[in-house]
């Protein structure tokens, strides 16, 4: 609050020398008396005018102060407001990034405990199949190895077992074949087939090793493949597997899945022949072969990779296509390097191979007597 002082001069001027008056009564009053009383009064009123103005000069001056706090009070009210709004609105949208952040991380940690727990269970599965794979690894590197020229090893070439001993399913070199579920195969002429081909011990053999067939299957064991285009494998395709896998009515695809390793051979129980699945062709009969075109008792079919189709063949055509299976099968396992075997008798066991599928072409099979 501010205050404002006045300074009032009053100039008064004084007779050096008072009359005297006469008031009623007849006494005379002395002038200067009446003259300073009138002067007292008038300056009293004088400065009651004055404090009076000064008041209600600091009563504006002082309302105008309380009017400007008061707006000032009312802008910093609603500065405090706003202010105040604005921490309200940060807290909050700190406490829900805090409960987000919070949310993300307990879900990152829920997805992450499951990925461990899924990766840790494939990595069982994965050690269960790598061991299950070693151990088929170690029984077909048993088997190779314990497969001669001279002593082949009769679980390798099933063809090679007494009748009556072949399981019901045998898988050589990813080739299914099939025992079937009866006896011999009868003739539709009612005479017996020839029930298996004498072949004297390869020990007791007289044989002479060719240089030339040796010399191209040396260059060719120094990088195996099944690529044609090597001397070894054009002739032996020439000589051995065309005129086995050359049918009557015999298809291009036959020799494409047994080189590609996708053919299987099953067994056709005669009680089931009538039950086929619609999704199926079949292609010949249980009394003809659908390759030779031949009327005989077909008790296998084959099937070549995806397709629905099933070709039903006889003894002779099974046991073509299975010898060229038995020898794709062998140099399967020479590129893979599971026969431990030296050159020559790689070699000797490549012909034995090739005489089967020789003696396959001629009409000649095993036939189950069990």
């Amino acid at each position: 609050m501010c205050c404002t002082r006045v300074t009032l001069k009053l100039t008064i001027y004084l007779d050096p020398e008072p009359e005297s008056r006469v008031e009623g009564g007849g006494q005379a009053v002395p002038t200067s008396a009446r003259e300073h009383g009138d002067l007292s009064r008038l300056r009293s009123s004088s400065l009651e005018i004055r404090e009076k103005e000064i008041r209600e000069k600091g009563s504006e001056i002082l309302r105008e102060q309380l009017d400007a706090a008061k707006r000032e009070l009312k802008l910093k009210d609603k500065e405090c407001e706003r202010l105040s709004q604005v921490r309200n609105q940060l807290e909050q949208e700190l406490e829900e990034l805090t409960a987000s952040l919070f949310e993300e991380a307990h879900k990152m940690v829920r997805e992450a405990n499951v990925k461990q727990a899924a990766a840790e269970k494939q990595l069982k599965e994965a050690q269960g199949k790598i061991d299950v794979l070693q151990a088929e690894v170690t029984a077909l590197k048993t088997l190779v190895l314990t497969s001669t020229p001279s002593s082949p090893n009769r679980q390798l070439h099933p063809q090679l077992q007494p009748s009556g001993t072949r399981g019901a399913y045998k898988h050589v070199g990813g080739h299914i074949r099939n025992k079937s579920a009866s006896g011999a195969f009868p003739s539709s002429t009612g005479k017996p087939e020839p029930s298996s081909v004498s072949v004297q011990p390869a020990a007791k053999e007289d044989r002479e090793m060719d240089s030339v067939l040796y010399a191209e299957f040396l260059m060719w064991r120094e990088h195996p493949s099944l690529d044609r285009s090597s001397a070894f494998l054009s002739r032996i395709y020439r000589e051995d597997i065309g005129p086995c896998l050359s049918f009557t009515r015999s298809e291009a695809s036959i020799s494409l899945a047994v080189e590609n390793n996708s053919l299987t051979i099953e067994p056709v129980a005669m009680s089931a022949l009538p039950m086929v699945k619609a999704s199926a062709i079949e292609c010949g009969g249980p009394k003809k072969c659908a390759l030779s075109g031949v009327s005989r008792l077909c008790r296998h079919r084959i099937k070549l990779g995806d397709k629905g189709s099933y070709y039903y063949i006889s003894p002779s055509s099974r046991a073509r296509i299975t010898a060229v299976c038995n020898f794709f099968t062998y140099i399967r396992y020479i590129q893979q390097g599971l026969v431990r075997h030296d050159a020559e008798q790689m070699f000797w066991e490549v012909m034995r191979l090739r005489r089967e599928m020789t003696v396959a072409k001629l009409g000649f099979y095993l036939t189950d007597q069990g």
